[in-house]
């Protein structure tokens, strides 16, 4: 990766995520700066990792080359405009805030040629396990896009999606994920403890089944389809319970769920674009 300096505008666990994946990368931690009004998660950062870190959002981006927002949706538009008189048409911003759109942000920073990128990074970064969808505006040059793609793997898989409108579903889908796949591990332990199991034999069984299914399918080059038929024998107890699934609708119901948290992604996204002043 290009050894530019990056700022951070929040100092929370998805930039402490980014910067030890980046750091861990190769990333030299001196050119990167870290903004956060709370003292405690800069002395947390500042132990753990030598990154120059600020108080001030204004000082921290004066000669950054890319501007990382990593702070509360709500919080995003005071953020934005306070920085906007320190934006200069050379730097690259990248927003992981959730449901901001790119024109909303263009807006309160005040320059409507910005080159911004939208991410959706999901809680799975965390262990750099992350699975981030990305989008820009017209002004991301190949260079930058490049960069923020290059910044976003450090915790994970990063993809690009043509079109902004698709980022609804990729929080529907990736964003909110990781709960769904909680809810299963979780009702397979349950499952496991009515059927006899103890809990910690049902706990372990459940989460580390879900981990080699994944990895199985990760480093398969079948479909998740093809692979589910080469364990299911038929007549067998997989297909049993595969059985009760179908008739439980159960893909109906997955549908269902994503497209309510679709929806519910573009009306929080049209709440939070709405201009505080």
């Amino acid at each position: 990766m290009k050894q530019c300096t990056l700022a951070f505008i929040g100092g929370g666990n998805m930039a402490r995520s980014l910067i030890g994946g980046l750091i861990t990368d190769g990333f030299n931690a001196e050119k990167i700066h870290v903004s956060d009004p709370n003292n405690e998660n800069l002395q947390a950062l500042s132990s753990q990792y030598p990154v120059c870190t600020f108080t001030d959002n204004t000082a921290a981006i004066a000669d950054a080359d890319v501007v990382i927002l990593a702070v509360k949706p709500q919080q995003l538009q005071g953020v934005t405009r306070q920085i906007s008189s320190k934006w200069t048409k050379n730097k690259l911003l990248i927003s992981i805030a959730a449901g901001i759109r790119l024109d909303d942000i263009a807006r309160w920073l005040g320059h409507n040629e910005a080159s911004i990128v939208r991410a959706m990074p999901n809680t799975p970064s965390l262990v750099q396990a992350g699975a981030t969808a990305l989008c820009s505006n017209d002004f991301v040059e190949t260079e930058q896009h490049e960069l923020a793609e290059s910044i976003l793997r450090a915790v994970g898989l990063a993809i690009w999606v043509r079109h902004e409108q698709q980022m609804d579903a990729v929080t529907a889908l990736s964003g909110s994920g990781p709960a769904y796949f909680f809810l299963v591990m979780e009702a397979m332990q349950n499952a496991g403890m009515e059927l006899g199991l103890p809990e910690d034999t049902a706990r372990l069984l459940a989460l580390e089944t879900a981990f080699g299914a994944s990895k199985m399918a990760l480093e398969s080059e079948e479909s998740a389809c093809v692979l589910r038929q080469r364990v299911t024998s038929p007549g067998g107890t997989t297909e049993r319970a595969l059985d009760e699934f179908e008739q439980g609708d159960l893909r109906g119901l997955f549908s269902k769920a994503l497209k309510a948290a679709a929806s519910r992604a573009g009306e929080l996204a049209d709440q939070l674009g709405q201009d505080h002043e």
